[in-house]
């Protein structure tokens, strides 16, 4: 399972508060504390407005690298802001994201392809409105975004898909949709990747951790394999720990017995 940390986001109000204070020592803390945790990448998401964005997502870049060299996932609706922090950046980054949109796909693609970057997909076209409801209809999105990548010889196994992870407490069907479209996607591109954030499948319910584990550990048996997540939430680390084992992808049961001897309430 690859973990794209989630918590350097500007819409949180305390990563928001430390972005306008310039308080250094929270960003390099919350980076540390994901990158110990066991993240593959962290997400860094100015989310400020426009007119300093670019600003202050160098500034993170700059923090961030200061005390990790954990790869940096750029998160952000701006090709200028993108293509800024790929320069900032000292590993490969992963881009965060492109969609149907014909016009973001072709700002997107070429400095993807320039720094041959991971990227994640959204099964959507944001030049149309709203979101898709279906199976097919995200389907047919990502038959176009793959045409794209693959003609700008980007291969499949650098794309993350995101399948659209809806919230159940206004579509009881949204996690039987998300279950569908990801064994679609597993069968249709087998060497993509399929991740997401798993928060919107709880939105407006009690308890909405204990349903954020319940949906990965259904979704990772549906063919999952990534997750943009808190890396220091155990309950999930462990469900997610004990699915793989119970799916027969931990040889041994050693990923699963190592990580029960962690005391991961010390950090």
């Amino acid at each position: 399972m690859i973990f794209i940390g989630e918590k350097i986001n500007g819409t949180r109000k305390a990563i928001q508060e430390a972005i306008i204070n310039r308080d250094v020592d929270f960003i390099k803390k919350t980076a540390l504390e994901q990158d110990q945790a066991g993240a593959n990448y962290l997400d860094i998401n100015a989310g400020t407005d426009p007119s300093r964005e670019k600003e202050d997502m160098l500034w993170l870049l700059e923090v961030v690298q200061s005390v990790t060299d954990m790869p940096i996932c750029i998160d952000s609706s701006t090709p200028e802001v993108i293509k800024e922090a790929i320069r900032a950046v000292k590993a490969t980054p992963m881009i965060n994201s492109i969609n149907g949109d014909p016009e973001r796909l072709k700002s997107f693609i070429p400095f993807i392809k320039e720094r041959d970057c991971n990227v994640i997909a959204l099964a959507m076209d944001e030049s149309q409105s709203g979101m898709p409801k279906t199976v097919d209809e995200r389907m047919t999105v990502l038959k176009r975004i793959f045409q794209a990548t693959r003609n700008a010889g980007i291969a499949d196994s650098k794309v993350f898909i995101d399948p659209l992870i809806m919230a159940v407490a206004t579509d009881q069907t949204a996690g039987l949709i998300a279950f569908e479209s990801i064994r679609s996607i597993r069968k249709n591109y087998p060497e993509a990747h399929i991740t997401g954030g798993l928060s919107n499948i709880s939105f407006g319910l009690p308890n909405r951790a204990l349903v954020n584990r319940t949906f990965l550990t259904l979704a990772v048996e549906a063919g999952m394999d990534s997750a943009v997540v808190n890396p220091e939430n155990v309950p999930l680390i462990e469900s997610l720990k004990a699915t793989e084992m119970l799916l027969g992808r931990d040889r041994f049961c050693r990923k699963y017995t190592v990580a029960a001897k962690i005391d991961f309430t010390k950090k």
